[in-house]
């Protein structure tokens, strides 16, 4: 169903992005792999390649705009185009308000937003040469948290991610672009290595998941993103898809 596509997906070298390109390459997909240690990159890629597919790892540092330029025209030259975004990679900016930096906050603003709307920029004319795409950009639960203390500058930058997701969908509807927002819980190395040194708060957190546990990379994010880019999904644009066992109410 996917054999032959193409997709670009930040933060490829660990976690959510690691699982997503895993899953793909098991359905056909080539992938430019971007993130920030290319040692991490080649690891995955060399996963890809067990699977078929073709991996092509690029450093990129989703804060700049060359880098990500860089990666779109990599995968362009190399790969032949661009069927599928995966925008990933995100700097979380943590604590109360009062000790958020300025830094801080625009790191998070500049690596998940601002990086989202520039890669959905760059990719889509290439979409549109070969028929449309599917983008994914990345959200929270943390963004719609009844307490939202400690979350605050995290869940702004988030918030705003959905929002550009629904005016994409909005605006390339008719160029065959569908465009979705992911809320995943999944097993990546920052979520395991917290569990580990909060056993307490980790066993509360497990509470609130009506099916008890994290989501799996390659098999519940991975295979999830895989259903999402096939057409029996084709009519769904501009959503919020939790991928969190239940847990959050987006509404």
């Amino acid at each position: 169903m996917l054999q032959g596509k193409v997709a670009l997906i930040t933060g490829a070298g660990q976690g959510i992005g690691q699982g997503i390109a895993l899953a793909l390459a098991s359905e056909g997909v080539d992938i430019i792999l971007a993130g920030r240690t290319l040692e991490k990159l080649a690891q995955t890629a060399q996963l890809v390649a067990e699977r078929g597919a073709r991996a092509l790892p690029i450093a990129c540092n989703v804060k700049s705009a060359d880098d990500l330029a860089a990666a779109v025209d990599l995968a362009v030259r190399d790969l032949g185009g661009i069927d599928i975004l995966v925008n990933n990679a995100q700097e979380v900016p943590l604590g109360p308000l009062v000790d958020v930096s300025d830094d801080a906050f625009m790191a998070g603003f500049e690596s998940g937003p601002l990086a989202s709307f520039r890669l959905m920029k760059l990719a889509r004319p290439h979409m549109v040469a070969r028929g449309g795409g599917t983008i994914f950009n990345f959200t929270s639960s943390a963004g719609i948290r009844w307490d939202m203390a400690t979350y605050g500058a995290y869940g702004a930058v988030k918030q705003a991610t959905r929002a550009l997701t629904r005016a994409a969908a909005s605006e390339w509807g008719r160029d065959n672009i569908r465009v979705l927002t992911i809320a995943p819980h999944a097993e990546s190395p920052g979520l395991k290595g917290w569990m580990e040194h909060n056993p307490e708060e980790a066993e509360a957190f497990f509470r609130t998941i009506p099916l008890g546990r994290v989501g799996r990379l390659e098999q519940d994010i991975g295979r999830a993103i895989v259903a999402l880019c096939g057409s029996d999904l084709a009519y769904l644009t501009g959503a919020t898809i939790p991928l969190d066992g239940g847990q959050a109410n987006f509404g």
